[in-house]
């Protein structure tokens, strides 16, 4: 099975030795996504539903350079630093996904790149 690098300049780049996503036969595995504006290069995280936000974004052009879109999302994983915020990123997360939810995990961590809030990996099959 071949191996597809999936990079798009409308998505923030890697910040360390990694792709932002790889497509293995149908399937795609986006990296973790952070609030990094891919435009200007800063965090945009004013507050926890801003950085939910373009975290979303991200993962939704990195998507797109797929040819895929959130209903080919299967699979996703959150990482926040404070669990007691959970509601705010689920009413943000749940805006973008129109026909069916993915399965998901949602974990605490004590830290995260560059010390945000929240991180998304995502799994979509075409």
């Amino acid at each position: 099975m071949d191996k597809i690098v999936i990079n798009t300049a409308s998505a923030p780049a890697p910040i360390g030795p990694y792709n932002q996503a790889i497509q293995a036969g149908d399937m795609l595995f986006i990296s973790g996504q952070v609030c990094i504006d891919p435009v200007s290069g800063q965090l945009k995280n004013k507050d926890l539903q801003e950085e939910t936000h373009q975290v979303m974004h991200n993962l939704k052009t990195i998507l797109q350079e797929a040819g895929m879109t959130f209903d080919n999302v299967v699979k996703t994983t959150i990482f926040l630093t404070d669990m007691h915020r959970f509601s705010e990123v689920n009413e943000v997360y749940g805006k973008y996904f129109t026909d069916s939810f993915p399965a998901r995990e949602t974990v605490q961590v004590s830290a995260l790149p560059k010390f945000v809030n929240v991180e998304i990996s995502m799994i979509a099959v075409r």
